[in-house]
């Protein structure tokens, strides 16, 4: 029972997060201005291996941060030999996909938006089939390393890399 209330206070804890919040994974494309240093300014997508190169520093291991400590990480790495007060600023210039597949018209990954809903992503992929439930949507997301599945309704948040299951209806 305790590990079960745990994972759903972990689990809702991640659909209350925001986007300054959001955790780097695989498949992220990154935006990186140094202000003042047209030459450090890049777009760099981030691999599986999670590493980044970014000109004067060693390699940065990026998955599982925010953006605002990779921000940190190159201040620090640049101050000093390099520029004295680097201003740093990293956004996201693309998401990692999220999937849909079961009974909708466009089954597949699509390119996560800020602000995702479940109605939204059922519309991006064409809306449901013709057999599709109307209440039968299941999300799986990964949740500190652990895959949760959990049922979904229209309002329900999407994140990156998450799996959304349309049922088909019986009726």
């Amino acid at each position: 029972m305790r590990f079960w209330v745990c994972s759903l206070i972990l689990m809702l804890s991640c659909f209350c997060c925001e986007a300054t919040d959001y955790i780097l994974g695989p498949g992220d494309k990154l935006h990186i201005v140094v202000y003042g240093e047209n030459d450090l300014t890049t777009d760099v997508k981030i691999d599986k291996s999670g590493l980044i190169s970014f000109p004067f520093l060693d390699d940065i291991q990026v998955i599982g941060l925010s953006t605002k400590k990779i921000e940190n990480i190159i201040r620090k790495g640049l101050l000093g030999d390099y520029i004295v007060d680097p201003q740093v600023s990293v956004s996201i210039a693309m998401y990692r996909p999220f999937f849909i597949h079961g009974q909708v018209k466009r089954p597949g990954g699509y390119p996560y938006q800020d602000g995702l809903t479940l109605d939204k992503a059922i519309a991006i992929a064409g809306g449901l089939s013709n057999r599709a439930s109307n209440s039968e949507w299941k999300i799986t997301r990964l949740v500190n390393g652990a895959k949760v599945t959990f049922e979904g309704n229209v309002a329900s948040e999407i994140h990156p890399d998450d799996i959304i299951k349309i049922e088909q209806s019986f009726f």
